[in-house]
């Protein structure tokens, strides 16, 4: 809300009975505040404003401003606290954590998205929908922002911890914090951080070291590399993290083994040439020629590295991918130009370079990706494509055309069993064109089955191809899908292709839509994180609009051809079950 500078519409002092009223209504709106706090918050002897302001989005916002800091901010008749009134009283509000990296996107008007609050382990503060809610950081609890739940703790969960957790309003570093005296948070030593036993808490702390080890001054842990790097704003500017925090408690257990390890520039060095002749020699082509260096980074480089690691340039002895890429052109493995004005791009490979031709892909266990919703039992199942088979069924005007060969209304047959039976059908009857083979006689039966009625009297022949496919037209379709393991389904009419769309949002962007995975045994959420982990953008499942428990998969950005790729080679998704696939961008074409 206050992302962006707003105007100051007016700035009067507040006395008597207004300020009276005030109090009343704060005490009102948080009766956790005592009266002592009441005073020690806005002191009767000191001078209370209030200052009437427009937001960039046009809201009127009554602002509270006590000793040039904004305590309250009053919307739609609410009252709200300011990041300087929780820094007084940290515990005034639920509060849900997130990493550091995040309030830089808060504070540009982001809202905070559930895959980026890190769940502790005494579980989520219990909200219902609309709750207001403060956001601090891990490591500290001054909160840095304030928001209203979109949800309730039982549906953050029931969710998976997936979509809009938190509408933001207020943040530290934003105009509001600004209007005051743009001081830092106070640091204060969350309430639960690794809790020993209460026995030997007692028997090792005094009260007085208990009082000062809530004070102290504490360092906020740094986020996992892979947090960090790979946060994300969607398109309506909420923050989603490409990888799960659920991860964090591993990377905490394996810092010792391999933080070292990842630090070291020689082995971050490998690693980076590692995944950069990967990428060469087994993911481009050269029609993917020019591409800017910042895709290839993201949709060819990070997908080559090794599960369980991850590339950091910063701590390679390159320190930047420029550096890297001159390097290598300077090896004359690559060409990279300047195509426009400070973006650089890969315009040239040379695949016959030594380097490249040597270079050996480590030999790793192949699996294909698995679409379990349950993820402790992914290694035991790998996703495999159901079969489908198309049926027809026998409808009452197609029936005298089955009956001879025991058939009733309602029977299902294969493509191929429909072919046999009309073929034998026209052997029988002897309706075979004896000047032209490739024609057979309409008889009777079959102009009252396969002929619109405009054509009873001018058709007298058909070909074999237009004889079955008429007879397939008019028979009832349906569809046979079996899942490896699990018995046959047959549902009515045509089995729905996934489908792959691209729509236009604000500002000139796209975001790529796919729908109707379940049909084919996939989950949604498990797909988003899987692009969104290849691409390096964001990716969200939302309901899909008139359909009773399915959702939609959307990731920033045109990423149809990715798509294509996971689905039909990963996947083994036949080409003819997706559509969309032209939407996909062309290499190399500029627009």
């Amino acid at each position: 809300m206050f992302a962006k500078v707003f105007k100051t519409k007016s700035n009067t002092a507040i006395k008597g009975s207004d300020r009276r009223k005030l109090r009343a209504d704060i005490n009102s709106s948080f009766p956790s505040l005592t009266t002592e706090n009441l005073a020690e918050l806005m002191p009767s002897k000191e001078e209370l404003n209030v200052v009437k302001i427009y937001t960039h989005k046009g809201d009127a916002v009554t602002v509270y401003v006590q000793n040039h800091n904004p305590i309250m901010f009053e919307l739609d008749r609410n009252l709200y606290p300011s990041v300087y009134t929780l820094w007084r009283y940290p515990d005034l509000l639920p509060a849900f954590t997130t990493w550091m990296p995040v309030l830089e996107k808060l504070a540009g008007g982001a809202d905070l998205m559930l895959p980026g609050v890190v769940v502790p382990s005494s579980g989520l503060p219990e909200v219902k929908r609309g709750t207001l809610c403060a956001v601090t950081v891990v490591g500290n609890r001054a909160p840095v922002a304030v928001g209203v739940a979109t949800m309730s703790t039982k549906e953050m969960q029931a969710s998976g911890m997936k979509g809009k957790g938190i509408n933001i309003l207020h943040t530290y570093r934003d105009q509001l914090w600004v209007f005051g005296d743009k001081s830092s948070p106070p640091s204060i030593a969350p309430l639960e951080v690794n809790p020993a036993p209460k026995d030997t808490e007692e028997e090792q702390d005094s009260p007085q070291e208990s009082e000062i080890s809530k004070t102290k001054e504490v360092s906020l842990p740094e986020v996992p590399e892979r947090e960090l790097e790979t946060l994300n704003l969607t398109e309506q500017g909420t923050v989603v993290p490409q990888n799960s925090t659920d991860k964090v408690e591993d990377e905490d257990e394996d810092t010792e083994d391999m933080g070292h390890c990842q630090r070291s520039p020689q082995v971050m060095d490998s690693l980076l040439n590692q995944c950069f002749f990967h990428a060469l020699k087994y993911k481009m082509k050269k029609p993917d020629l020019p591409l800017l260096t910042s895709t290839f980074l993201r949709n060819y480089l990070y997908p080559c590295c090794p599960e369980g690691q991850q590339v950091d340039i910063k701590k390679s002895s390159y320190k930047k991918l420029s550096k890297f890429l001159q390097t290598m052109q300077q090896r004359k493995i690559l060409q990279v130009k300047e195509l426009t004005k400070g973006v650089e791009s890969i315009v040239d490979i040379d695949w016959k370079h030594p380097d490249i031709r040597s270079f050996l892909a480590p030999v790793t266990e192949a699996t294909t990706p698995t679409l379990v919703e349950n993820e402790s039992e992914a290694g035991d199942h790998p996703y495999q494509p159901p079969e489908i088979t198309s049926l027809y069924g026998i409808s009452a005007k197609m029936l005298p055309l089955f009956q001879d060969t025991g058939h009733r209304k309602g029977n299902l047959l294969t493509q191929s069993d429909v072919r046999s039976i009309i073929i034998t059908y026209v052997k029988t009857n002897e309706l075979v064109d004896p000047d032209n083979k490739n024609f057979v006689k309409v008889n009777p039966i079959l102009c009252d089955c396969l002929l619109d009625k405009s054509e009873y009297n001018d058709v007298t022949f058909l070909k074999w191809d237009d004889l079955l496919t008429r007879c397939l037209e008019r028979m009832q379709h349906s569809h046979q899908i079996t899942f490896p393991g699990s018995s046959p389904i047959v549902r009515k009419g045509n089995i729905d292709p996934i489908d792959i769309s691209v729509a236009q949002r604000g500002s000139n962007k796209k975001v790529t839509m796919i729908k109707n995975l379940e049909l084919y045994g996939m989950d949604p959420s498990t797909i988003a994180n899987l692009l969104q982990q290849r691409v390096q953008a964001s990716a969200t499942c939302t309901p899909l609009p008139g359909a009773k428990d399915r959702v939609q998969v959307q990731i920033q950005g045109n990423q149809v051809l990715n798509v294509g790729r996971l689905l039909i080679d990963d996947f083994k998704i036949p080409r003819k079950y997706v559509n969309g696939l032209d939407l996909a961008t062309k290499p190399g074409k500029k627009k």
